[in-house]
């Protein structure tokens, strides 16, 4: 019996087993496509190991190759100075390089979970704005909290926790933690907490980023029309932005609030890089240019060329995808079926297709490759409202706090290889799958309750079948 008959059989097993008790749930026709292991079409790799998403697809060679080390060393390259290579870091920042916040192409580990207090880098990037809205005369929309020497950073970002014990039906306990921020030693006038709102995001991972880029933005935009699920609770819908005067399809982000991967925006604001779309610096009228210039810096010329940009844009969307693992494992199998039963799949969309011309560069470089292909990203790109308690009360363009992106699961199986942790959810404060799944509310408390009715063994079996990913 192959694979994809396992799993009907297995899904048809549990739904004759289960019962009515979920308003009609069960009833519902499931079909579970098969052929997930070529994630990416083209661009999947087949890799097992902390590079598997820091490595080119097949197609990249030539010219584009030569193209795609210099944009991977840039990617990289830690921006010391003015004058090295690289270079033009700071005066203030959040990062030191690209791969500083997203090792290996990945999400590296945020300094300050764990109610760590740790004042070093933090990798992770810190919003505030008064509590209507408006932004803080001496900051912009976020936090930069780190500087280069004889610089004083905006602040630092302190996070305490607090823990809640739960337990599933059967009996096996689970913990969520919730964060909860300050920011102390800020450079200017202290702002006060009763004033003060602050969100988080850790890194997110590079994976999939020239499929992002090249997806069939109609289908993205018929599975809003049709992606209304009342018996589960789930309408998703786009995110509309504005950027250079064109209002388009909002797609990459937390909350789907760019049309691009922001590489420039990048670049300006988590680095303090000048560029020809930001050519000011991030801490314009603030003290920290005098500063600045008393360490030597000078601010009369770009500080990376558009050339430079684009090869980051072009290593980027040229990372291959990695394919599936242990698609034949029982146990896998058994857990492809629970994420159908609970409803997952109706958000996190198996199956999308990239459009006939596939990706174009920031600078206008064509990627003829990335057209054409069928993938397996895990989502619909689409808002969906996720409930109170992940509610950042922080909207973006069409956004609100409570809605946000579906997070593509492709790759996320080998995070833990790739950059050492399991931090999930905008904020990292999910520390496991299972911690990721029990914040699902919202148009996900559906399959937050069919995953907690689960027996433990099906549950792992889920847990299993993400890992897999």
């Amino acid at each position: 019996m192959n694979a994809i008959n396992k799993i009907m059989a297995a899904m048809s097993s549990l739904l004759l087993l289960s019962g009515c008790d979920d308003g009609g749930l069960d009833s519902l026709s499931i079909e579970i496509p098969d052929g997930y292991a070529l994630s990416a079409g083209t661009s999947t790799n087949f890799l097992n190991s902390s590079v598997a998403y820091d490595a080119e697809a097949a197609w990249v060679k030539g010219d584009y190759l030569t193209r795609f080390v210099r944009g991977d060393r840039l990617y990289d390259d830690v921006r010391t100075s003015s004058t090295g290579e690289g270079g033009g870091l700071g005066p203030v920042y959040a990062g030191y390089s690209c791969g500083s916040c997203h090792r290996n192409a990945g999400r590296t580990r945020p300094g300050n979970l764990e109610g760590s207090g740790n004042y070093g880098f933090s990798a992770m990037l810190v919003y505030v704005t008064r509590k209507n809205g408006a932004f803080f005369r001496d900051y912009g929309r976020v936090l930069h909290d780190q500087s280069i020497y004889g610089v004083k950073a905006e602040g630092k970002l302190k996070v305490d926790w607090t823990y809640e014990q739960f337990a599933f039906p059967d009996g096996e306990p689970y913990e969520l933690a919730t964060p909860h921020y300050t920011i102390t030693d800020w450079y200017a006038d202290e702002i006060a907490p009763e004033d003060l709102f602050c969100t988080v995001r850790i890194p997110l991972r590079h994976v999939g980023m020239g499929q992002l880029m090249s997806l069939d933005q109609n289908e993205i935009e018929a599975l809003a029309a049709k992606s209304n699920y009342p018996e589960w609770g789930i309408s998703g819908r786009c995110n509309y932005i504005t950027e250079r005067g064109v209002t388009q399809l909002g797609i990459s982000g937390n909350k789907a609030q760019h049309a691009d991967l922001t590489v420039e925006l990048g670049f300006s604001s988590d680095m303090g890089v000048t560029n020809s779309r930001y050519p000011e610096e991030i801490c314009e009228g603030q003290i920290q240019m005098s500063q600045g210039s008393m360490m030597g810096l000078t601010y009369d010329r770009l500080d990376i060329s558009t050339e430079d940009m684009e090869n980051v844009d072009l290593y980027m969307q040229s990372l291959g995808v990695p394919a599936r693992r242990d698609v034949n494992d029982p146990q896998v199998i058994k857990g492809e079926a629970a994420f159908f039963e609970a409803g997952c799949h109706l958000c996190h969309v198996t199956t999308l297709h990239t459009r006939p011309r596939g990706s174009t560069l920031l600078a206008g470089t064509q990627l003829p490759w990335l057209g054409n292909q069928t993938i397996h990203p895990y989502s619909d790109f689409l808002l969906h409202d996720m409930g109170p308690e992940l509610d950042d009360h922080y909207p973006s363009g069409l956004a609100a706090g409570n809605e946000w992106r579906t997070t593509p699961l492709w790759g996320i199986g080998l995070q833990e290889k790739v950059n050492g942790h399991t931090y999930f959810l905008h904020d990292g404060r999910a520390r496991n799958f299972t911690e990721a799944i029990m914040w699902h509310g919202g148009e996900g408390q559906a399959s937050r309750t069919k995953f907690k009715n689960m027996s433990a063994d099906k549950r792992q079996a889920l847990i299993r079948f993400l890992q897999s990913l």
